[in-house]
Parts: structure tokens; C-alpha cells; sequence
């Protein structure tokens, strides 16, 4: 008998997987923090003989290495993958044993980058799970665009022709265990659902229901942004990324936290962003511990600038310490809990924003307040609807887009809150009065604000770009 433990990284959008047989494992794709890994193994009571990744990974720093030295597992990387470690060469046709009567096969499927490759378990000779990685995914497939934009348009002819292979492989019962789609923008599209089998994507994966010519224009047309500090993974990936450091940071008294702020360096406050908006130290920034907390701040920050974390408990602290290892943030440099009030010295106030939601908005603008209202969302969830009016800038860019934002009080939203929150004490830091739609964009219309298709009325520089809820 054999088993399949995924391994969730909410916070990215990924899945790792932990597979194998009575006393060997496999895993595949490890998370940056291998305790989790290694806690799992071990309450299956089995030893991790193979570590695999199926690529250099783009959206986080692998914990494969760290995994494979500390238990002596053998670290398989495809061939092709341009790394300076030593590893256990994969290509295309290898098998490696797994535990008795289990088998692990290698089948090249590029696509995701041009070295990806998936990978077959098999029990006494029949497929009986898939791991694919980025190549085929649930209703979708990896994005061809994250290494090179010369090999763009090759890597998503590459990524049509994978899919069949898989499809054509594989028996229709055999589970796909993808490593993206699950909220990561390593996915061209998110995942319809939590399983699926190589049958199931055969009925609906665009990459197997569509031709090759209009799969690679659709899927090309629907690219989003990338990342900001995805420019960072594939390098740290490729070089062998350190042992994990989550040993407590240094605590931060109110006047550390002031000489840090003028600096230049982040202070980011943890907290929900209706704590935030009711009490922050001047400067700071909000980005909620829970959700996406490492996607967004790793996004926005300039790389390598010192963040100092300040949070209700020392446990949300740990917790957003790692969820920003994942992604290459190193060790906090101090991090201070409790009271806010704690935070800024004597003679300083706390410092506050409204929040309100679109009736709110609507009920402003009827009292030709003209507040501006600048909308954070991508281009993609613009283009199916905005606010008549409204300034666009995508909260990833809004850093460096400052001075764009008209005079006046800003209204900020999103489609959810969570980013315009983060947008708000952006504006809020630079002494900007904001209000933060704390809404979901479904009741913009409800609440008597008229939408347009904001290709026929954005104002003129509108840029932007994938859906989203936050």
C-alpha cells in the first residue's frame, strides 16, 4: 500500500507533497521550513529516502537541499536545471525505487521552465499518482513566462504538449498532484477545486481541450503581473539556499522603532486591518498576518530592506517570520507585541484612518465631497468593471506611484479590503487622509456607483492586471 500527504503553503498558494510506502517516503517540492516535512514523515513513521523538485521554483525558496542534507535523503533535480550543488541528475525515462514495490519515474514536461519535469509514482508497474509540478494543474497549467520572455510563446507550445503527453500516458483514474494552482501566480489560472485526475483535466484543461494555436493565445492574453521579488527565487534556488534561520528577532522598544522608521527601514504592523486603521505608529505598514501576508510584502518592499514587525503576540510574530522565509526575507531585525501604545514614546500619538464601504463611498460622493477614489486591483479584474472616475494603480506599483495619486481624501479600494488596506497605509504614511473600503467589490453597483468598461472611459496612463478576492 502506498499514501500521499499533501503539504499546504497557504500563504503561496502551493502544495508539497509527502508519498510513499510502510518505511521509505518521498517529498515532493519541499517548503522552505522542512520541520513541517519532517514532523510528517515522522508520524507516518517512515524515513525520507528522496527529496524532488520538479523545477527551480520562481515563487519561494525550496527547503530541498536543507531537507536532503538533514536526512540524508538523495536530492533529485532535473538534469537540465542550472544549479551549483551537488544532486542527483533526473532526465527524462530515470526511475528510482521508493520503498518495496513502489517506483518513482521521471517524465519531462517543459512548459513552466524549460527543465521541468513531473514525476510517476508507480506501484508494481501501474501509474498510481502523478506530481506534476507546474506542467498540468487543476484546469489549467504553470505559466510559461517566468524565465525568459524570448522563450515565452516556445514555452507555451511546450506546455500544450506536455499536457497531452501526460494525458496520453497516463490512465484516466491517476490523480494529478499539482505543486501550483491553488492561489500561487505561478498558475495561469487558479484551481477549480482541490483534486483532480489525469480524466477529469482531459475533459476541461484548456490545454487539452483546445488546439495549440488558440491555447498559446488565450493562455499568453491572460498572463498577469509577475511578482516583484520573483526575480530573486530562481537565483537563490539555483545557488542552494542556507539552512532556515526562525530563532526570535531582537525586541524593539518604542524608541528603536522611531530611529528605525527614520532610517528608511519597513515596520510592518501584523495586525487586522481594523486594528490598524484604529491605532499604528506613524509610518508603518499594514499587512495582515493572515492571508498573503509573504506574497504582497515581498512584492512592495525594496529587496534587502531591513523589516522590523510589530504584532499583538510573539506567536504572530514566529508565524509572519515564517511565511517570509518561504519567499527570501531574511530574519527580522526586531519585533515588538502588545499595546500599540507601547510602540511610540511618550510625547507621540497613535495615528488612525477612517474605513467605510461602498455605500459609504457612494453616500460621499452625493455630497459632492469629490473624493478621489483610487482603485489598487490588477488590470485583469479592472477590465470587467470599475468605478466611473476612479484612479488606477495597482497596489504593487503604488510604492513608486505616489505623487500619481490627486489631491484630496482618498477613498481606496480593492475587491476584497486586504489590499486597500495595505494601499491606505501607504497613502496614510506620507500624512495622505485615506478612507479604506473595507467592501467587497460586488456591492460597488448595490450601493448606486456606476460601473463602466474602463476601456472606452479609464483616464488616459490607466495601467495595471488576475482575479482576486483579497
Amino acid at each position: 500500500m502506498f499514501f500521499v500527504d499533501p503539504l499546504e503553503t497557504a500563504g503561496l498558494g502551493n502544495r508539497s507533497y509527502l508519498a510513499g510506502g510502510r518505511h521509505s517516503a518521498l517529498v515532493v517540492d519541499p517548503p522552505r521550513d522542512i520541520d513541517r516535512v519532517i514532523a510528517a514523515a515522522a508520524r507516518r513513521g517512515v524515513r525520507i529516502a528522496l527529496v524532488v523538485e520538479t523545477h527551480l521554483h520562481n515563487d519561494y525558496v525550496t527547503g530541498g537541499l536543507d531537507l536532503a542534507r538533514a536526512t540524508g535523503a538523495q536530492y533529485l533535480v532535473p538534469a537540465a536545471a542550472p544549479v551549483s550543488f551537488d544532486r542527483v541528475p533526473v532526465a527524462d525515462g530515470d526511475t528510482t525505487p521508493v520503498d518495496e514495490g513502489l517506483t518513482l519515474r521521471a517524465m519531462a514536461t517543459p512548459g513552466h521552465t524549460p527543465h521541468h519535469t513531473s514525476y510517476v509514482l508507480e506501484e508494481d508497474g501501474r501509474a498510481v499518482a502523478a506530481f506534476t509540478g507546474g506542467s498540468l494543474l487543476i484546469g489549467s497549467v504553470g505559466r510559461p513566462d517566468l524565465v525568459e520572455p524570448r522563450l515565452t510563446a516556445a514555452l507555451a507550445r511546450a506546455q500544450h504538449a506536455s499536457a497531452h503527453r501526460l494525458a496520453d500516458e497516463l490512465d484516466d483514474a491517476v490523480p494529478v498532484l499539482p505543486t501550483h494552482g491553488f492561489g500561487s501566480f505561478c498558475s495561469s489560472a487558479q484551481a477549480d477545486g482541490n483534486t483532480t485526475t489525469i480524466g477529469a483535466e482531459r475533459a476541461r484543461n484548456d490545454a487539452l481541450v483546445k488546439d495549440v494555436d488558440t491555447f498559446v493565445a488565450e493562455l499568453l492574453a491572460g498572463l498577469d503581473d509577475v511578482p516583484a521579488y520573483y526575480a530573486h527565487m530562481g537565483p537563490a534556488n539555483a545557488a542552494g539556499p542556507r539552512p532556515l534561520d526562525l530563532t526570535p528577532p531582537a525586541p524593539a522598544d518604542a524608541e528603536q522603532i522611531a530611529r528605525r522608521l527614520a532610517a528608511g527601514e519597513w515596520v510592518v504592523d501584523l495586525r487586522s486591518r481594523v486594528a490598524f486603521a484604529e491605532g499604528h505608529v506613524a509610518g508603518s505598514f499594514n499587512f495582515e498576518g493572515e492571508g498573503q501576508l509573504a506574497t504582497y510584502l515581498a512584492w512592495l518592499i525594496p529587496w534587502g530592506r531591513p523589516v522590523t514587525l510589530l504584532a499583538s503576540s510573539a506567536t504572530d510574530v514566529a508565524h509572519a517570520q515564517r511565511e517570509l522565509a518561504r519567499v527570501g526575507i531574511g530574519r527580522p531585525v526586531a519585533a515588538a507585541t502588545g499595546d500599540p501604545r507601547s510602540w511610540v514614546r511618550t510625547a507621540e500619538e497613535l495615528r488612525s484612518f477612517r474605513r467605510s464601504d461602498f455605500a459609504g463611498l457612494a453616500a460621499a460622493r452625493e455630497r459632492d465631497d469629490r473624493p478621489v477614489v483610487l482603485d489598487v486591483r490588477r488590470d485583469t479584474e479592472r477590465r470587467a468593471g470599475a468605478i466611473v472616475g476612479s484612479v488606477h494603480i495597482p497596489v504593487h506599483e503604488l510604492p513608486k506611484r505616489l505623487d500619481e495619486v490627486p489631491d484630496g481624501v482618498v477613498w481606496v479600494h480593492c475587491a476584497g479590503g486586504m489590499r486597500a488596506a495595505i494601499a491606505a497605509s501607504l497613502l496614510d504614511a506620507t500624512g495622505r487622509e485615506v478612507v479604506a473600503v473595507d467592501d467587497g467589490f460586488g456591492a460597488a453597483e448595490a450601493a448606486g456607483l456606476t460601473l463602466s468598461d474602463p476601456a472606452v472611459d479609464a483616464p488616459d496612463g490607466d495601467t495595471g492586471t488576475a482575479p482576486a478576492t483579497a
